[in-house]
């Protein structure tokens, strides 16, 4: 009996393992830190991208976040599937309109239906502006094609 609750204990926690590997794979991450730094709650309280601090940081499910006050630190934790950016933190023009991952600047974004979409912002292109002639059909297709890159690993 107790061989078979290590074995379950071990399978346990490989497959936990996995899954935060697998999970951060799909992130758009800089060394495990997610959004480059910036404040995932103050997004949604303060309608703007603010830089976070390495000293108010946490870590969700292997990914790093860093926040600019306690009081949104203390947020996240409480809800932090709440505040994680959409399509891993990529580009979700890109993800809508061709199915790829492409990086974001993270000033650029948009709070829809309780949701951060992030965007690619750069060389006179910014894809915000696209999303927004067509977001009904690009956002119903950004979710079919993230779900199927998150299918195939």
């Amino acid at each position: 009996m107790k061989k078979q609750l290590i074995i379950v204990w071990i399978a346990f926690f490989a497959a936990t393992g996995w899954a935060q590997n697998n999970r951060g794979a799909q992130f758009n991450l800089d060394h495990k830190l997610a959004l480059q730094g910036y404040d995932p709650v103050a997004y949604f309280t303060q309608k703007k991208a603010i830089k976070g601090q390495k000293e108010l940081a946490t870590t969700y499910e292997g990914i790093t976040y860093y926040f600019s006050s306690e009081a949104n630190k203390a947020a996240f934790v409480k809800n932090p599937a709440g505040y994680e950016p959409q399509y891993g933190g990529w580009c979700a023009f890109a993800m809508g309109d061709y199915g790829k991952k492409v990086e974001v600047n993270p000033e650029t974004f948009k709070i829809l239906d309780g949701k951060l979409y992030l965007f690619y912002n750069a060389y006179f292109n910014n894809t915000l502006k696209d999303w927004n002639k067509d977001e009904t059909n690009l956002k119903k297709k950004a979710d079919a094609n993230w779900k199927k890159l998150n299918t195939q690993n």
